[in-house]
């Protein structure tokens, strides 16, 4: 979706001890002082984890695990997480985040099913603005409480942020009738409980998080420029069974389709009948048997989790697949995977994928993922990309910022999430799958790659339209029409139909190039390179000693012999010849870009025309359309798009 340029910041095997009671007791006075310790660390990282791990008898490794899976041991400048948690160890104060930020997809304009087939369909939920917010968002409230220290230092002093967290850390053990046990062993329950999840699957699978950065070690440079290490522990064996002790419920996992590792729950986006032969959310269908599931598209919410909720369970709003949880990565299904969501806003990628949502904003740079909220979704992906055979890569794991406008009508209202700010290099690192040179300087492909934290470039209209965005990291590069940052950046001519430039808007896709995205080298200039990009020469930084991308080699398309330039299309349409009786014929509609000879464009896989009629509640008419004709999929600009076999030979990149 489109970033909003409002604010959204505003308003195993360790025994119990028998000093488990007599070291609780202990911890109550500790507590209820504002502690000096605390007040005097110095402003080092470092030196404020040891500070609270000494104050609150929390073992150091267990305090940096749980901050690693929350901020990865970032400060964020004292600049809030999609869910109001602050600092190190992510500090919850959120008494305005459930509010009614419905802009998700309420854009009157907007049709998240793509189809010209049926109607546009118009949300009619309204979120309250009233809504009360859960434990797991005031987190940073119980803390001040705890250490008496003020709430407005917990959320921009490192320091105290580390000490309210060890503070909660604490006073979970003493819950859980736990000992201030130096061994981290004896804290799986109180780290589980910090979590704020009130089921135990969620709790259990961010405690497991934790656990295993203790066990495996981490190493980092902060965003302050400090190194911070965990040395791992490969043989620590934490007690699980003190979950059992916290009391919370067991989450309704019935029916969902997740790995074992994560946590998933059953929240159904309703398949109901309403108004004059209208239906919602979702179609009925038999993937991957009726036909494959190619794409995983990642999006963000642009609305809180409890908000967002309540739009998809309205069978009168659109649909995904799921959505995954900021504060802890719990993951809510709604849509089964052999259904067809409505949610990229393109018919054709709608049929043949799988949407999950993530709780966050895209025009906010300072609105940070959680590392939990990352781990969970990789998770996710995986096995969903091993379960149906999707292959990990850029061309399949789509952003929606990386579908394509079905038709060029479409081109301009095309959404924009998760954009700039989501870290595919580190996304792809979780998943497995990270990417790298694979090829020589000759290989004829690069992989946009630039160090998420250094790549800086500038933006605007995050807050307020025009307006600068802060300085922050970035998965993507800029592209200009000459080796000079003074020159014009490329040209959209979908985007902007009516003759106008590209912009840095954060949400103006024309001229960027994205992380883990492919192209085909067409010249390079000193510590720049021109690629292939929307029929255009287009031109990035790529320093030698600050690269922002990776040499690679493949396969590519250009047009075959005798023609001047071919048509690109948003959709892999059969031709008309392949429609049945009682199924209207689509039009294959080209886009307006051409593809001119001699220029070259990596290959993403090559499907067949493919087009899903379902336009009725019941489901006796529908009907997968498979056609004769095969397209290419292609990283035609910063969207995929498709091209037609038969206008387009295939060689390799580095012929």
């Amino acid at each position: 979706m489109r970033g909003s340029t409002t604010d959204p910041h505003a308003p195993a095997g360790h025994r119990r001890t028998a000093g488990a009671v007599a070291s609780a007791a202990l911890l109550l006075p500790l507590l209820g002082a504002a502690p000096s310790s605390a007040q005097d660390t110095p402003a080092g990282m470092r030196s404020a984890f040891a500070a609270a791990s000494a104050q609150y008898h929390v073992p150091r490794s267990v305090l940096l695990g749980v901050s690693y899976l929350q901020s990865r041991w970032d400060t964020h400048g004292g600049a809030p997480s999609v869910a109001g948690g602050y600092g190190p160890m992510h500090l919850t104060d959120a008494r305005t985040a459930i509010a009614a930020e419905a802009a998700h997809r309420s854009e009157g304009a907007d049709d998240a099913r793509g189809d010209q087939a049926r109607p546009v369909l118009l949300p009619t939920t309204q979120v309250p603005a009233d809504a009360q917010l859960p434990a797991r968002l005031t987190t940073l409230t119980r803390a001040a409480t705890l250490t008496g220290l003020p709430a407005e230092r917990m959320r921009t002093d490192p320091a105290a942020n580390i000490a309210g967290g060890a503070a909660l850390l604490a006073a979970a053990q003493q819950h859980l009738g736990e000992p201030l046990s130096a061994d981290p062993a004896d804290w799986y329950g109180a780290v589980a409980e910090f979590s704020g999840a009130d089921d135990t699957a969620t709790a259990a699978a961010y405690a497991n998080d934790v656990f295993a950065v203790l066990r495996e070690g981490e190493q980092r440079i902060t965003d302050t420029g400090e190194s911070v290490r965990l040395a791992a522990e490969p043989d620590l064996a934490p007690d699980t069974a003190q979950l059992g002790r916290a009391g919370l419920r067991a989450a309704d996992a019935d029916g969902t389709e997740c790995p074992r590792t994560a946590s998933c729950e059953w929240i159904p986006a309703p398949y109901a009948q309403f108004g004059d032969n209208d239906y919602g959310n979702h179609d009925l269908a038999d993937r991957p048997g009726s036909q494959r599931i190619r794409y995983i598209v990642i999006h963000d919410t642009e609305g809180r989790w409890d908000g967002v909720l309540k739009l998809v369970q309205d069978p009168t709003y659109v649909s995904w697949n799921y959505t995954v949880r900021s504060t802890d990565g719990l993951i809510a299904q709604h849509v089964k995977a052999k259904d067809v969501a409505w949610h990229a806003g393109n018919w054709y990628v709608n049929a043949a994928s799988v949407g999950i949502e993530h709780e966050g904003f895209l025009a906010s740079s300072d609105a940070w993922y959680t590392e939990a909220m990352y781990r969970s979704s990789a998770r996710l992906v995986r096995y969903l990309a091993g379960k149906y055979g999707i292959p990990l890569d850029r061309q399949h794991i789509l952003g929606h910022d990386n579908v394509p406008g079905p038709t060029s009508s479409y081109i301009p209202g095309m959404h924009t999430d998760p954009g700039p700010y989501w870290d595919w290099r580190h996304y792809f690192e979780l998943l497995g799958r990270p990417f790298h040179a694979t090829a020589g300087p000759k290989g004829g492909l690069v992989t946009i790659l630039p160090d998420y934290a250094a790549n800086q470039p500038p933006y605007t209209g995050c807050a307020t339209a025009g307006e600068p965005c802060a300085a922050h990291g970035s998965s993507e590069v800029r592209l200009y029409s000459a080796p000079d940052e003074s020159a014009p950046l490329i040209r959209d001519i979908g985007l902007h139909p009516k003759g106008g430039d590209s912009t840095i808007d954060v949400n103006d896709v024309g001229s960027r190039a994205s992380t883990g995205q492919r192209y085909a080298v067409a010249d390079r200039d000193g510590d720049w390179t021109a690629i292939w990009y929307l029929g255009q020469e287009a031109w990035f930084r790529n320093p030698k000693k600050q690269p922002t991308a990776v040499n690679a080699s493949g396969f590519v398309v250009t047009p075959r012999e005798g023609l001047t330039d071919i048509r690109v299309y948003g959709r892999a349409y059969p031709e008309k010849e392949a429609y049945p009786e009682g199924v209207p014929v689509q039009s294959v509609s080209a886009l307006p870009y051409r593809l001119p000879a001699g220029q070259r464009y990596a290959i993403g896989g090559v499907v067949p025309g493919e087009y899903y009629y379902s336009t009725t509640f019941t489901t006796d008419s529908h009907r997968v359309v498979t056609g004769k004709d095969l397209y290419y999929e292609i990283q035609f600009g910063h969207r995929v798009a498709f091209v037609r076999a038969a206008d387009v030979r295939v060689v390799p990149s580095a012929s």
